[in-house]
């Protein structure tokens, strides 16, 4: 089993930045995949950003320039790094990490970006 907790969420203006952090706990050495979601009221859960073990990312093309997405395995925590916030970045953003074929998510942080 594996639980993540987050933190950083918060309230900014737009132009401002955030860094949301993530710590993996329980059966955290069979982690390869953490990632970011974000979902706004009325909306589905879209992908943020993912990063795996060697350090590859991959971004969603809304945040793709403004994100940033990295990882210390040392201390099991993935963080993402928003810069250039925008009204429509507020969501409640949820951490995931993927253990084989098991998804796990973290209970999520709101973000809001006012204008």
């Amino acid at each position: 089993q594996v639980q993540l907790v987050e933190s950083g969420g918060g309230l900014v203006q737009a132009g401002g930045s955030l860094r949301l952090s993530c710590a993996a706990s329980g059966s955290t050495f069979s982690i390869n995949v953490m990632g970011w979601y974000r979902q706004a009221p009325g909306n589905e859960r879209e992908f943020v950003a993912v990063i795996n073990s060697a350090g590859t990312t991959n971004y969603a093309g809304s945040v793709k320039g403004r994100f940033t997405i990295s990882r210390d395995n040392g201390k099991n925590t993935v963080y993402l790094q928003m810069n250039s916030l925008k009204p429509e970045d507020t969501a409640i953003y949820y951490c995931t990490a993927a253990v084989s074929y098991t998804n796990y998510w973290g209970q999520g942080t709101q973000v809001t970006v006012s204008s």
